[in-house]
């Protein structure tokens, strides 16, 4: 198999990611989940997938669609397309499958994942991140990466604005 074919089953639709997740299962491996926009990589992105990465086997990554993503962080955004996001992080060896969502939270493909890790950035706390507590109830673990300091799309974004 070619890169650009690996790297493209990397993206996976939820039905193929409920046949991909029963493999990995079946082979005991341990599934992380971490979601978010991702519009714009940085390095503090490579960081929160790097560390997401190293509490399981395996590291599913949630992406907002483009309506998502817009309804969350408004017009003008998200900057790349979901192709393109999910293109981009399929391409992340630290990363084993990119799933798009269209709702405002992942929670519905939280519940139907139940990874044994659900893995999110600093800025929230166990009691405001969807899926803790069906992660919870279903004997994972929630992992919280600090962030690091300056790094965001949005800085990024309002820097690359001032040019």
């Amino acid at each position: 198999m070619n890169i650009s074919a690996f790297i493209q089953q990397k993206i996976m639709e939820p039905a193929g990611l409920h046949a991909q997740l029963l493999r990995w299962r079946l082979q005991s491996k341990t599934i992380a989940f971490t979601n978010g926009c991702f519009d714009i990589l940085h390095a503090g992105h490579i960081h929160s997938l790097t560390q997401a990465a190293a509490f399981a086997d395996v590291l599913i990554v949630g992406l907002n669609s483009d309506a998502s993503t817009r309804g969350l962080k408004g017009e003008g955004r998200p900057v790349n397309n979901e192709t393109d996001r999910a293109l981009l992080l399929a391409s992340m060896i630290m990363v084993d499958a990119v799933v798009l969502f269209d709702e405002s939270t992942p929670h519905e493909l939280i519940k139907n994942i139940i990874p044994n890790v659900l893995v999110k950035g600093g800025d929230y706390t166990v009691d405001t991140i969807v899926g803790a507590k069906e992660v919870l109830a279903g004997g994972g673990k929630v992992e919280i990466i600090p962030l690091i300091p300056g790094l965001s799309t949005t800085a990024l974004a309002e820097r690359i604005g001032k040019l």
